[in-house]
């Protein structure tokens, strides 16, 4: 039986997609985009292909508002408690999202207590 948590594939730093194996080798996965036919599209045509799809948001103003005030997130290693990362683990995709999100309640509140 194959492990439900197992990764399947990873990026690397440049951006190149890598897909596990049978071996458990990672290899690139060949981009299927034909890039030339996105570089001849015009501002234009590509606000209207955004806008003819259902499940793309409207990037007006409003979808931008704070979006230059985000903080920068920067990549660390930590070391956690099992029971605490298994925790996380299990709520699926975005845990260490769910993480940053606990920390900074704490960084937050402590702020407020002074």
């Amino acid at each position: 039986m194959r492990d439900a948590n197992a990764i399947s594939f990873t990026r690397l730093a440049d951006g190149t997609l890598l897909q596990r194996q049978t071996d458990g080798s990672f290899h690139p996965v060949k981009d299927k985009t034909d890039r030339a036919r996105l570089n001849r599209l015009t501002e234009a045509q590509i606000e209207k292909i955004a806008a003819a799809e259902k499940d793309h948001p409207p990037l007006d103003e409003d979808f931008w508002q704070g979006v230059e005030n985000l903080p920068r997130k920067e990549p660390i290693s930590i070391k956690l408690d099992e029971d605490v990362l298994a925790f996380f683990r299990a709520q699926g995709r975005g845990y260490q999202t769910r993480i940053n999100a606990v920390l900074r309640r704490y960084v937050e509140a402590h702020k407020k207590a002074g």
